[in-house]
């Protein structure tokens, strides 16, 4: 009897491990929630993890002409700008608009409401800098350039002038010292803003739109790719039953086809698609007249047509987004927004220059593209477009959190650059 029982004892001993081990690389067993439940620790490390604390951010005191001031030409250059005194961004403000990306940061970072109402900020202002995890540069770069260069042959401007004046206030600083710039974020959205300085800040977090023209001086590792503010009014109403149907426009594309660069396609796109039937291309130039009538066609087309500006990124693509037009890019050296949250494959289409000049090519996928895919697209465009809306009071993963969110990310490997950097008696030797 007990021969035997010791014989059962140990056949279980054998066959309990082989089973459990085909079960589980099976996939059928499903041993976090079976298992892990007895160890209450690690159950608790997801939780640990999605309470996140918001980012730290300290905000240098600027004097006004170098943000607000170039708003408000009245604004009291001796001021500080505060919640209350900020002025309101002027929505009819042309194409200043869309690189307003520094306006809407510095912002959030002063906004001081209520948040019962479920806001969950990504990053906090701090008054103190030894507490910081950032440092924010509240210079609107993007919007100097626009204010005060008529001309890029210009020499000397005013442009120039606060560029170095900012650069010099930087250097002073002591936490720019200790950190070599690196733990700094600095809005640089327009492809001409900082231009002339930017070697003398480049170790620092930018907030750009693109690497078109800073390819030397930027990489992903570092810096944050962010939206364009629309230029078209988000599409908020009530969506038609049959949302395929209602669009009559195959593609569409309004706007400059003289462009720079990569941007030259739009000629040649226009040169093919003109006249195709069900496709609108049109050249246009910016105006308020302009941006209603691209709003509606952008609402009455299955397909919106982004090709290359001036350099890789328009923007077009986030005037398709909150328009729930499916985006066709046409780019090859593009970097998008949140992409390590988001996957643009699911709501947009691709080409590369070259593909997209194949005669025909385009249109004929467009046409032969499954209504029940381009619904699936669509209905995805919709979950996502808040991602793209720059507002104040900021809402919940809008498109200032969601950078801010995105610096938080290039945290860990800022402090790695610092502390190295501090020890190091040959730096980078590894390479």
């Amino acid at each position: 009897m007990q021969k035997s029982l010791n014989r059962t004892l140990v056949c279980l001993s054998l066959c309990i491990p082989l089973l459990f081990g085909s079960l589980l690389l099976a996939g059928t067993l499903d041993y976090k929630s079976q298992f892990l439940s007895f160890i209450p620790q690690l159950n608790n490390v997801a939780s640990c993890r999605s309470g996140s604390p918001p980012l730290r951010v300290y905000m240098y005191d600027l004097p006004p002409r170098f943000n607000v001031g170039l708003m408000d030409p009245n604004f009291p250059d001796n001021a500080l700008v505060t919640a209350e005194n900020i002025p309101a961004w002027r929505w009819n403000d042309g194409l200043r608009k869309q690189h307003s990306v520094e306006y809407w940061m510095m912002a959030s970072l002063l906004y001081e409401g209520s948040d019962e109402f479920g806001l969950t900020r990504e990053a906090v202002r701090v008054s103190d800098p030894d507490s910081a995890d950032v440092f924010f540069v509240p210079f609107f770069s993007s919007l100097s350039f626009n204010v005060h260069v008529r001309n890029m042959a210009e020499s000397n401007t005013v442009d120039e002038k606060l560029q170095l004046e900012m650069v010099n206030i930087l250097k002073a600083s002591a936490y720019w010292k200790r950190s070599g710039g690196r733990d700094h974020v600095i809005p640089v959205h327009h492809p001409n803003a900082f231009r002339h300085y930017r070697d003398e800040i480049n170790a620092s977090i930018f907030i750009v739109a693109d690497f078109g023209r800073i390819m030397n001086i930027s990489r992903l590792a570092k810096d944050v790719v962010a939206p364009y503010v629309h230029m078209v009014e988000s599409y908020i109403s009530g969506e038609p039953e049959d949302p395929y149907e209602s669009r009559d426009t195959l593609l569409f594309f309004r706007g400059r086809t003289k462009r720079k660069d990569e941007g030259k396609i739009r000629a040649q796109l226009h040169k093919m698609l003109n006249g195709t039937k069900d496709v609108i291309y049109e050249e246009a130039y910016a105006s308020e007249e302009g941006f209603k009538a691209s709003a509606e066609q952008m609402r009455s087309s299955k397909f919106c047509l982004h090709p290359a500006g001036d350099t890789p990124s328009s923007c077009r693509l986030f005037d398709a987004i909150v328009s729930h037009c499916v985006p066709v890019i046409v780019s090859d050296r593009i970097e998008l927004p949140f992409e390590s949250e988001i996957d643009y494959k699911e709501f947009s289409i691709f080409f590369s220059v070259h593909e997209a000049l194949k005669p025909g090519y385009l249109v004929s996928l467009l046409r032969g593209f499954p209504k029940e895919k381009w619904v699936k697209m669509w209905e995805r465009i919709k979950s996502i477009s808040h991602h793209f809306e720059f507002q104040y009071p900021p809402k919940n993963e809008d498109a200032v959190n969601m950078i801010w969110r995105q610096v938080r990310q290039k945290v860990p490997a800022v402090k790695l650059a610092v502390h190295r950097s501090r020890r190091l008696k040959i730096p980078d030797w590894w390479r």
